[in-house]
């Protein structure tokens, strides 16, 4: 595995212990059960069932999700030559990850991955198979605190930041409450991005069905997940200040599609997306 930065345990150790609570469904088990992954447990299928049961269309909209962030990260690699990745919110590794797509376009690409859920921990080393020429490495962080992010020294070894960094948020802060401020998080993180350098988000809304997409949120609730559904104006607020990207904040499957995609009815989607650039 050339160029990778090793996560929490040394070079010579094995992959870190900790503690997986598979009694308890977690979201990133849930949503790998919920797009055909197998790193879940009896706790994630039940969460995910019932999910599915309030809101059937929700395995359609996590994939589409994922298809975006693939989409996103190719149009930035190939029309605007982004060459550095910060990738938050991460979750279980499927292929292809973001530094396999970069990488195919611009070899020298270089990515940090970053989350804060055991589960991710303990697959990191399947996001850090870079390419000769480029780099990886993973932190185990909390998105919520921004400064300790942006100064770890395992980001800083594979990102400039004083170069433009494109900062992928997918499928996270819907994860993030109100009262916690989740613009505010973005902000922080791309006030310490250069100028060029780009914000590419997914905001979880319940516009298309209120009811279905409501019934989800209750159901991730009740089992200990915080979930906040947003609206369109909500997730427009996410890009105040940066210059949005051709089309604008849009559902998932609208923002520049593959040609020859299967059609993906808007009822089916409860994801809006956006990619911006910071003047």
């Amino acid at each position: 595995m050339a160029n990778e930065v090793r996560a929490e345990h040394g070079p010579n150790e094995g992959p870190p212990s900790v503690d997986l609570r598979m009694d308890v469904p977690h979201s990133a088990r849930v949503y790998d059960y919920l797009i055909g992954g197998k790193t879940n447990f009896e706790a994630d299928r039940a969460a995910a069932h019932a999910s599915v049961r309030a809101w059937p269309s929700l395995p359609i909209s996590m994939r589409t999700t994922r298809d975006f962030m693939q989409r996103s990260v190719r149009h930035l690699a190939e029309r605007y030559g982004v060459r550095q990745f910060l990738d938050i919110g991460t979750g279980i590794p499927t292929s292809p990850n973001v530094h396999e797509i970069a990488q195919a376009i611009v070899p020298g690409a270089r990515v940090a991955y970053v989350d804060n859920d055991p589960i991710v921990l303990t697959h990191a080393r399947a996001l850090m198979s870079s390419t000769p020429e480029g780099r990886t490495c993973y932190v185990d962080a909390d998105f919520r605190d921004p400064e300790s992010i942006i100064t770890d020294p395992r980001l800083r070894e594979v990102l400039d930041l004083s170069q433009p960094v494109a900062l992928s948020l997918i499928a996270i802060v819907h994860f993030v409450l109100d009262e916690d401020d989740p613009q505010g998080i973005v902000r922080r993180f791309m006030d310490a991005l250069a100028p060029g350098s780009f914000l590419a988000l997914t905001v979880f809304t319940g516009d298309t069905d209120p009811v279905g997409v409501g019934g989800v949120g209750r159901e991730y609730n009740a089992r200990g997940i915080p979930l906040q559904i947003r609206d369109r104006a909500e997730a427009e607020a996410f890009f105040d200040g940066y210059e949005l990207l051709d089309p604008g904040v849009t559902l998932v499957h609208h923002w520049h599609p593959d040609a020859g995609a299967a059609p993906v009815r808007d009822r089916d989607i409860a994801m809006y997306a956006g990619v911006a650039i910071k003047r």
